[in-house]
Parts: structure tokens; C-alpha cells; sequence
């Protein structure tokens, strides 16, 4: 036994040459979201690499198998450079669209490890403050890109998507697996953490709704919207403070709702309880896929237009019902994963985390970088987008109140996830219909300038 133990600690794997265990103390930093992804992760055989005698060589070969080879998902890694070389060479926009969105997937779920092995250098703050702020990178970069190209209704759609395949589709077919799978077994969570996410997406959708309704409440529209600019940029930075006060309940006074337990009944699980990369190297690769993710998300925003003509789809279906259900598939099996094992407290915590995450962080964030940037982005999502978020979340706070689960509660979420999807694939609004709002929004300055 020693030996093994010894073999699992070999010095070239780490930059200081100490193998970092997760203690317990540091156990309190495991989120549900990194526990979900680790659920894709498989374990790596190192005994060629060892037998290689340049250290640099032997630590380079460690890590491209850890990263690379360490995913369920790593089948998806050529995608990248197929998307790079169908951008290239012109093999056709949709394609890229396509293959960048495939591509995206694995580094989305690297970019969750890679915050996890930093997370057993920084201590379980600053690593779950690394998770809070880097579990949706890929949202945050395509929306950023997205502003950057004054697309505002994809940002508009592919963020709304986000949050309502988490609420919907992810919640929604995680309570009714793990409803099939144990039948016969009551399934409970706590329900504590649900009633805290339930009320920070109640306060979001507070502030999606007000500017919209600035558009209802006067007899004419053009005079709403630049009230309604201003009272989304200040419902952004109460929401920012809110999320901020979110992440002080999550990792300080309350830490014990959030933690996900250790699941290991038989205590084995030494081997994903221990650092396999240093930090440097962690660092070093997070720059690099999220460098990736970022030319990936710019191919995407480049090319979906072009897909939505090619495929007869509107960019509207696109951006809310493909888009999230692509980007966060690594996630979202995680989180099925283990409803199936019946630990719905993990799988709560990644759909309204990540819901939670997006509405009130990603979302104000993107109103404040385009305020920066010069872009009119408001948090009017027009009517059909917004009652649409308000029925997701009113219905997903009524499903989780009992603290108690079963397959009809999972059911009815992915129904209404279907009704929502065929309401925006029948939809077919032609592209100066979609942007009408972004093209009021542009004419603020000027109409504040002749008043």
C-alpha cells in the first residue's frame, strides 16, 4: 500500500513538488457544480509517462493527458481544430457554426476542472469564487462578443436560453430520471438552498419585468425608452451588489447549504481528491481554452445568422433552445448523472446555481460592459421572452417547495421546456423585426440630444 500511495504522489507531476490532498477543510469548497463535472472525469494512467527520463517532456505528456485524455468528452477535441479550418477555408458558415458549437463543449467542462485543481492551491474561497465567476465563462464570452458586434438580441436569447434549460430542461429531466431510476424510494433534498436560488431568480425576473413594462405604462413608446435604458443599467448594479451579497451567504455565513457532500460510501475516491496538475500548469491551461472558447464563441456569433438562413430557423430558437443545450451539455449530464444515484441536493445545485449564476451575475454584467462599450443593452426581453422566464420560474419555486421529488414533478418542467422550445421554433421574425428594440435603443443619444 505504500507503494501505490507513493506512486500516486510522484514529485513531477506538481511545479513544487508536493502532492496537494483535499482536506477537510478544503472539502467545504466543493460546490455542486464542480462535483457535477467531476462525474465526466476519468482517471488517467500515468505509467508511460513516468518511464519517460526528460522531466520537462515527462511533465508536458502528464499534463496533456490529464487535460486532454481526463474527460469522457475528449472524443470532442478535434472538433476545435475542425472549426478553425472550416473557418479558414470557407467550408460554409453553418458548418462552423456547428463545429464550433460541438467544440465548445469539452472546453467548457476543462475550463470546471481546471478551476477545481486550482481551487486545492487557493483554499476553498477563492476557489469557490473562481467557480462563481467562471462556471459560465462560455455564456459571459459569446455575450461579450455578441455586444462587441451590437448583435443585443443574441445576447438577449442565448442568456435567456441559458437560464431557462437550466431551470427546465436540466432540472426538469433530473428529477424525473432520478424519479424512474429510484421509483420506489422517496427522494428528498434540502430545501433550503432551492428557497434562497428561488428568491435571488424572483429579484431578476423583478428587474426584467419593470423595463418592459415601461413600454405598457405610456401612451407612447418612444418617450420609455431611455427610462427604460437607465433603469435597466441601475437594476443591473442592484442586482450585481445582490449577487455579490449571494456569493457572502455561499461561502462565509452559510457555506454549509451549499457544500455537496461527500458522496464516497465506501471512501475510495482518493484519486479525485487529490491535485493531478500544478498550479501553474492550471493556470497555464485555463488561459489557453479560455483563449479557445473565446475564438470559438466569436465563430459562433459570426455564423449563426447564416445558420438560421441556411436551416430555415429562426435566430431566436437558435440562441435560447441550441445554444444552451450544446454549451452546457457536460454540465447537464453531470447533473442527470447523479439524480440517477438519487443526490438530488448536487443536482439542485448545478441547475440553480447556474441559473441563479447567469440572472444575476452574467446578465447585469453584460448591461454594464455594453454601457461601457458604448452599446445600449437594456433588460427588456420583449414580452414573449419575459413571460416566458417568469413561467419558468414561478413554476420551478412551486415544484421545489415540499422538499420532496418524484418523476411528475420532472415531467411537467420538461413539457413546459417543450411548449417554450416549439413557441420560439415556430416563431419566424424576420431580422429587422428582431432587432427593431436594438435599433430604438441606438437612437437614444439622439433623441436626448434634440430634447
Amino acid at each position: 500500500m505504500a507503494s501505490s500511495h507513493s506512486h500516486q504522489q510522484e514529485p513531477w507531476l506538481m511545479e513544487n513538488g508536493n502532492v496537494k490532498v483535499l482536506t477537510k477543510e478544503m472539502r467545504h469548497g466543493r460546490t455542486a457544480h464542480s462535483m457535477s463535472s467531476s462525474s465526466l472525469r476519468k482517471k488517467s494512467d500515468l505509467t508511460l509517462v513516468s518511464k519517460v527520463r526528460c522531466g520537462l517532456l515527462r511533465n508536458l505528456l502528464a499534463n496533456l493527458q490529464e487535460v486532454i485524455l481526463g474527460t469522457k468528452l475528449s472524443i470532442l477535441f478535434p472538433f476545435i481544430p475542425a472549426a478553425i479550418f472550416a473557418e479558414c477555408y470557407g467550408l460554409g458558415r453553418s458548418w462552423v457554426f456547428v463545429l464550433s458549437l460541438l467544440a465548445l463543449t469539452p472546453l467548457a467542462e476543462r475550463v470546471s476542472f481546471l478551476t477545481e485543481q486550482i481551487a486545492f492551491y487557493t483554499g476553498p474561497t477563492v476557489g469557490g469564487l473562481l467557480n462563481a465567476t467562471c462556471g459560465n465563462v462560455t455564456e459571459l464570452i459569446i455575450a461579450i462578443f455578441a455586444l462587441s458586434s451590437n448583435k443585443i438580441a443574441v445576447v438577449k436569447y442565448s442568456l435567456l436560453g441559458s437560464v431557462l434549460s437550466n431551470l427546465l430542461l436540466v432540472l426538469g429531466t433530473s428529477l424525473f430520471c432520478g424519479g424512474i431510476a429510484n421509483i420506489r424510494a422517496e427522494q428528498k433534498y434540502d430545501r433550503r438552498q432551492a428557497d434562497v436560488n428561488s428568491l435571488m431568480l424572483l429579484l431578476a425576473l423583478l428587474c426584467h419585468l419593470l423595463p418592459m413594462l415601461f413600454r405598457y405604462s405610456a401612451a407612447s413608446a418612444a418617450l420609455t425608452v431611455e427610462p427604460s435604458l437607465y433603469l435597466s443599467r441601475a437594476s443591473s448594479i442592484v442586482m450585481l451588489v445582490a449577487y455579490l451579497a449571494y456569493l457572502v451567504f455561499q461561502l462565509w455565513t452559510h457555506r454549509q447549504l451549499f457544500e455537496a457532500e461527500d458522496e464516497d460510501e465506501g471512501g475510495n475516491n482518493e484519486s479525485e481528491e487529490q491535485a493531478v496538475i500544478g498550479f501553474w500548469s492550471g493556470f497555464a491551461w485555463l488561459v489557453g481554452m479560455t483563449v479557445f472558447i473565446a475564438l470559438l464563441s466569436e465563430y459562433v456569433v459570426d455564423t449563426i445568422e447564416d445558420a438560421s438562413d441556411s436551416w430555415g430557423l429562426s435566430v431566436s430558437f437558435l440562441s435560447i433552445i441550441l445554444l444552451p443545450i450544446v454549451g452546457n451539455a457536460a454540465e447537464h449530464a453531470g447533473a442527470i448523472i447523479f439524480a440517477f444515484k438519487n443526490k438530488l441536493d448536487i443536482s439542485l445545485g448545478v441547475a440553480l446555481g447556474s441559473a441563479t449564476q447567469i440572472g444575476m451575475f452574467v446578465v447585469p454584467l453584460c448591461v454594464i460592459v455594453a454601457w461601457i462599450m458604448g452599446v445600449n443593452m437594456d433588460l427588456n426581453f420583449n414580452l414573449l421572452e419575459t413571460g416566458s422566464l417568469a413561467v419558468a420560474i414561478i413554476v420551478t419555486a412551486f415544484t421545489l417547495q415540499d422538499g420532496t421529488s418524484h418523476y411528475i414533478k420532472g415531467l411537467i418542467l420538461l413539457l413546459c421546456y417543450i411548449v417554450i422550445g416549439a413557441c420560439f421554433f415556430v416563431q419566424r421574425l424576420p431580422s429587422d423585426q428582431i432587432n427593431a428594440n436594438n435599433i430604438m435603443l441606438k437612437s437614444v443619444p439622439n433623441a436626448a440630444l434634440s430634447a
